[in-house]
């Protein structure tokens, strides 16, 4: 299928709303408050939505098909163990200390609660992070215009080598981004976030239809796919036994509790926007208000993923046009193909000999496969908003974070607001400059959704640490914190120079402290090698904090009002509707998760 005047009109007028939200908003911006959290005046609901779209970035879609592609069913426990508690956690336990402090990022909230070093670590750990997750949006977004050849006609009538479509793709995307974000700040990422929701919904509903209709539904998709694709915990007890090659403690460990609560808890991308809430209340209810699309997702992003490599291997091509990649002795799943080698234009292969598969086409393959002219424009558009959503969430939250708690804070305190909100703005355009540059380290990675771990067990895991020492031990000091997150990230790094994945060499994804010459543990996936190293950080950042904080003085209760659980007032819960309760919200969101992972155990 190839695309139409129409489905190109259904993506200019989508990029043109985008554009049209910041120049509307760009008049109600006229303080650093505004700019940043949106005056505090978004409803709750609106605030859930995008506190779920923030999320839902290129990086999920593209990357949560192709982790559909490469692990089959068991990649719904990144939402049914790895999302949906955390999300209860964080509304029901942790939004009254975010709001309720007045802290305007989650680094601001570490050094009410421990001391300015600890914010500082935090704030530059978590700025380099939100830069490469921006950057993975960013190459996800490039991927697709590559490889569907959106771009092979004009580029060939202008006489610029194909091989440039990719450099061009990454520019164009930046470019849309950083204009909408300049000028309308927070508020006009979260109002073009609620709109991606619903494009995002309405664009995969279709391919999803199509595909199970076509492999004849649940059972008949069972059957197709490769065996064991289609269970999500059998098979846990052997890291052997499962496509995803972890076994269920390094997986309830590592993802449900460190990485899951690591992400929801502490990453100001997703905080930020419950923090942007018109009340306490509302603040609260924003995670549990995302959590109940959230459980439902995978039915939309990880069940095309599994169609795809069900499909026979005899099935054209969608995205094949030179004659590499139609090549017939090209190695292939279902429609995913053999990742070409952007050098030598040849099929890649492990260190082993295996064929590196390109898991990242999952979706955009799907899409070109079974999506009808029209349909096909909305399809692709799905996949704009959610780069749209995935580069603007954490280029809002980059911004923030630098302004607030790296400039303000080291290099010019003491300025006006008016400052403030014009730094805030060349950080949007610094933080999408370097964006760039992490696009091209994800090239790497068959699966940006291996790498999206990989960086979030780096900075996350550990956090996850000082929080739950921090907001439930009111003995963790600040020196404890600091020397805990240190000792944590060091541990990180330490593992992941030692370790690789199966058929990995020494490089970006492990083994560069011996360049590879002696590995202490090879996984058999990237992704277990991401749990088990995010289990590491957490544990020695854990029983560092500990041991520091008992040998050095801890501060006064007076001082941790507000900021340590047991030292916060207990106020009387809102008596409103029960729907508009945290707790009896987030009770109702964890029964039917539980539902879920019984039905698809």
């Amino acid at each position: 299928m190839s695309l139409t005047t129409i489905d190109w009109v259904i993506m200019a007028v989508y990029l043109v709303f985008v554009l049209g939200i910041g120049f509307w908003l760009r008049r109600s911006i006229r303080t650093s408050t505004d700019f940043f959290l949106s005056g505090r005046s978004i409803p709750a609901w609106v605030a859930g939505l995008a506190f779920i779209s923030a999320n839902l970035g290129a990086q999920e879609v593209i990357g949560m098909g192709a982790s559909g592609a490469k692990y089959g069913i068991a990649t719904s426990h990144f939402y049914w163990i790895g999302a949906i508690p955390a999300m209860v956690f964080v509304g029901v336990f942790m939004m009254p200390f975010y709001y309720g402090s007045r802290a305007r990022s989650v680094p601001e909230y570490l050094k009410l609660r421990f001391d300015e070093k600890t914010r500082g670590f935090n704030a530059i750990s978590f700025a380099v992070m939100t830069v490469f997750s921006s950057g993975i949006s960013m190459y996800a977004m490039a991927k697709i215009i590559q490889s569907l050849h959106l771009f092979d006609a004009a580029f060939a009538a202008a006489g610029i080598a194909q091989d440039r479509i990719f450099d061009a793709s990454v520019v164009i995307s930046s470019v849309i981004v950083l204009v909408y974000i300049f000028l309308g700040g927070l508020t006009s990422a979260i109002y073009n976030e609620v709109l991606q929701f619903f494009l995002i919904v309405a664009g995969f509903l279709p391919l999803v239809w199509l595909g199970l209709r076509n492999v004849g539904g649940f059972s008949g998709l069972a059957q197709k796919a490769p065996a064991g694709f289609m269970e999500s915990w059998h098979g846990m007890t052997n890291p052997q036994n499962n496509a995803m090659g972890v076994e269920w403690f390094g997986l309830a460990m590592g993802l449900g509790f460190v990485l899951s609560f690591g992400y929801w808890c502490t990453d100001f991308l997703v905080v930020q926007r419950a923090m942007a809430a018109e009340s306490m209340s509302a603040a609260r209810r924003t995670p549990l208000i995302a959590a109940v699309p959230k459980m439902f997702f995978p039915f939309l992003v990880i069940l095309p993923g599994i169609i795809a490599v069900a499909l026979p291997n005899n099935v054209p091509l969608p995205s094949a046009s030179t004659q590499a990649e139609a090549s017939a002795s090209l190695a292939r799943k279902g429609i995913i193909p053999q990742k070409i080698d952007e050098k030598t234009h040849q099929p890649k292969v492990d260190k082993d000999g295996k064929p590196e598969f390109d898991y990242d086409l999952a979706i955009p393959n799907m899409l070109m496969f079974y999506l009808p002219t029209g349909v096909l424009g909305l399809g692709l558009t799905a996949l704009l908003a959610s780069f749209m959503s995935g580069m603007a969430g954490n280029v809002t939250a980059f911004n923030t974070v630098f302004t607030y708690d790296i400039y303000q804070s080291y290099v010019h305190p003491g300025a006006s607001d008016r400052h403030y909100l014009w730094i805030g703005r060349l950080a949007t355009v610094g933080g999408i400059a370097l964006s760039i540059a992490a696009a091209y380290a994800a090239t790497r990675f068959n699966n940006i959704m291996d790498m999206l771990q990989l960086v979030f067990g780096f900075v996350n895991a550990p956090l996850f640490a000082t929080f739950v020492l921090g907001m439930f031990w009111k003995r963790a000091t600040g020196h404890g914190a600091f020397f805990g997150l240190l000792s944590g990230t060091l541990a990180a790094a330490i593992h992941h120079g030692l370790t690789l994945p199966q058929g990995a060499t020494a490089g970006i994804k492990g083994g560069w402290l011996t360049g590879g010459s002696w590995i202490a543990k090879e996984y058999y996936s990237d992704m277990a090698a991401n749990f088990w190293m995010a289990i590491w950080a957490w544990s020695v950042c854990f029983v560092m904090t500990i041991v520091v904080s008992l040998m050095t003085e801890p501060r006064e209760d007076k001082e941790l009002a507000g900021l340590v659980y047991s030292l916060t007032e207990r106020k009387k819960e809102y008596a409103g509707p029960w729907y508009e309760q945290p707790v009896t919200l987030g009770i109702i969101v964890l029964l039917m998760t539980a539902v879920l992972n019984f039905v698809f155990r």
